[in-house]
């Protein structure tokens, strides 16, 4: 770690030293797939900090899923904190699960393009690059999630295929596009960048040009009923901290303009 995140640690050593809650308490923290690689870089600094303890809940930010987060909340599961899409936690907002007052935002998500490991690396560096592959390959899977759902009913809009591309592309549920990518059942696979790094078996293209990029702003908050908010404020000042932005951006995210 760098001088200033041991500086913010230290600090917030102290703060958890000096809360009401004298034991460590195990906090539930929800989070979306776009965020979960920087989260899990950054839980150990807070673990070891805090003297908590984290359990962590995957599920996307919206969607028919029944992991999706605010199907787990609307059937009365437990979390400390979400992390998720910020228009998603907005809407939480407003049906009055998540306290307004503790939302704060993370990081900015960039939609990413993988093929499978060992296949030729097409070029999508100019919509008219990013057209062409897409009209050449076979099949095409994107997520349940925000990016996918920008694919579906957007980004091909906006290329003028949509009808060509309907047919050949499908939404995966639950998993990672990038393992059915990595298997083989599709050829070209679009998710959020930090949500394709991790997965092996493919091989990274790169984010989608810029003029028809589709930017996701990841928040988080505290739901009403939080067992432990103190400590759940603690962690969100954690992972919204500049200190932390380093971390951030290794996992393919891009720090919030300040």
């Amino acid at each position: 770690m760098k001088p200033m995140l041991n500086c913010f640690s230290a600090l917030l050593l102290a703060a958890c030293a000096l809360s009401t809650a004298a034991q460590a308490e195990e906090l539930t923290v929800m989070t979306s797939g776009g965020f979960t690689a920087a989260f899990k870089a950054l839980s150990p600094q807070y673990i070891k900090d805090s003297g908590n303890t984290l359990n962590t809940v995957l599920g996307p930010s919206m969607g028919k899923a029944q992991e999706a987060i605010p199907n787990r909340l609307a059937r009365g599961e437990h979390a400390d904190v979400v992390i998720m899409v910020g228009y998603a936690l907005d809407d939480l907002i407003k049906q009055g699960k998540v306290d307004p007052a503790s939302r704060v935002e993370l990081a900015d998500s960039r939609i990413g393009m993988a093929v499978k490991a060992g296949a030729s690396k097409p070029s999508i560096a100019t919509e008219a690059d990013l057209k062409k592959t897409l009209l050449a390959a076979k099949s095409v899977a994107y997520s349940d999630s925000a990016s996918g759902v920008y694919i579906e009913n957007e980004l091909y809009k906006k290329l003028g295929i949509e009808q060509q591309l309907a047919p050949k592309s499908k939404m995966i549920e639950r998993i990672p596009v990038g393992s059915v990518v990595a298997n083989g059942d599709y050829e070209v696979g679009f998710q959020q960048v930090a949500e394709l790094l991790p997965v092996n078996g493919i091989t990274y293209v790169g984010k989608i040009p810029e003029s028809v990029q589709s930017v996701t702003r990841f928040a988080a908050g505290i739901p009403k009923n939080a067992e432990h908010p103190a400590e759940a404020k603690q962690l969100l000042q954690f992972l919204s901290s500049q200190e932390a932005q380093d971390t951030v951006r290794k996992t393919g995210l891009d720090s919030v303009p300040r």
